[in-house]
């Protein structure tokens, strides 16, 4: 077996959630640990955080 670089993403349990459902799409969680914790490929870490980023966005409330 070959060793994965891997990263520790620290959340809270709906972040997780999303995490879990983009994960679907395309496979970067090695490892889901806890409520909290979860580890990503290194590589795939920049996209996955943009990605995150876009979904927290489409959840947030706007005044205009």
């Amino acid at each position: 077996m070959k060793a994965i670089r891997g990263v520790l993403l620290t959340c809270d349990s709906a972040v997780k959630q999303i995490l879990l459902t983009l994960n679907e799409r395309e496979n970067f969680i090695i490892e889901d640990l806890d409520d909290y914790h979860v580890v990503i490929k290194a590589d795939e870490e920049y996209r996955v955080r943009r990605e995150l980023e876009v979904e927290l966005e489409k959840n947030t409330y706007s005044l205009e």
